[in-house]
């Protein structure tokens, strides 16, 4: 990562061991949200208009639990796909 000021990093890692064990989930799920906000697939898919078309009751499931995994931070870079798809 380039512009970011080496001191800035070493507060971030100082301040992570100082966390409470209770917060560190919330905090790994923070930073998991952030890095997935700089992926530019993620902002494009974020950052478009829905449709009018009616979901189906499948649709809309599946929304929920893709929104609940972003939430959550269970998501992959467009580089991880691809070394594991080998492409």
């Amino acid at each position: 990562m380039t512009g970011v000021d080496a001191n800035l990093r070493d507060r971030l890692y100082r301040l992570v061991e100082r966390l409470p064990e209770a917060e560190v989930p919330a905090a790994e799920r923070y930073l998991e949200y952030l890095t997935a906000h700089g992926d530019p697939l993620i902002r494009v898919a974020l950052a478009a208009s829905e449709d009018e078309e009616e979901l189906s009751e499948t649709g809309r499931r599946l929304l929920g639990e893709g929104r609940g995994d972003l939430a959550a931070g269970r998501t992959h870079t467009l580089d991880e796909v691809k070394r594991e798809l080998d492409l």
